[in-house]
């Protein structure tokens, strides 16, 4: 139960770390944090401990008392949003990519477009930031497995790593807690945020 997931949020209530509970119990005891409930009150280190346990919410014993254990809690001085490596997703090709084609040029909703590599993999093309980019159907099925000069296409920008920051860095396999969701965006997350391996 110690060793279990809590989500830690900066000051400006963005997720920014998944921690132990041992590790919130510690924050939470030197002040450093401060616990939310399902109301989004917050709480230090005595006012969470003097919350009543019901049967139903996970708690840890003390030798006197149960204690609740937080699910979510806050950083009190930390305002920044660490920086880390982008994550090779399909969601973040097309941020990079700004949901733009980049063979045609035309924006498209996230649903209308794919992945196209500019070398296809059949010519030895590798999956990293430098060889795939978003491209509607209508083009990627025109350009098939060759590559643009042989299709008769040709690209609007140079695929590169991107450089700007992640927003969190929360591992997918981690967000399990429903008191999370409030913090996290949702929408289609298992299939837009799951890292593609770089082949």
């Amino acid at each position: 139960m110690l060793n279990s997931s809590v989500l830690v949020l900066n000051r400006s209530y963005l997720p920014v770390h998944v921690t132990s509970v041992r590790r919130a119990f510690i924050l939470l005891y030197q002040g450093i944090a401060r616990a939310i409930d399902e109301q989004y009150k917050t709480f230090d280190f005595e006012s969470w401990a003097q919350l009543s346990v019901y049967t139903r919410d996970e708690s840890v014993g003390l030798v006197d008392r149960a204690i609740r254990i937080p699910r979510v809690i806050m950083l009190l001085t930390y305002d920044k949003v660490p920086r880390g490596q982008v994550r090779f997703t399909r969601i973040n090709i097309f941020r990079r990519d700004k949901n733009r084609c980049q063979y045609c040029g035309d924006v498209f909703p996230r649903n209308e477009l794919s992945i196209d590599h500019v070398i296809p993999r059949s010519y030895g093309g590798r999956s990293t930031w430098e060889n795939v980019v978003c491209a509607c159907y209508q083009c990627n099925k025109k350009k098939g497995g060759q590559i643009p000069a042989e299709a008769g296409m040709k690209l609007l920008s140079q695929p590169r790593r991107p450089r700007w920051s992640p927003f969190m860095r929360v591992p997918i396999q981690e967000i399990q807690r429903k008191e999370w969701l409030p913090f996290l965006t949702m929408v289609d997350l298992s299939y837009w945020h799951t890292e593609l391996l770089e082949i």
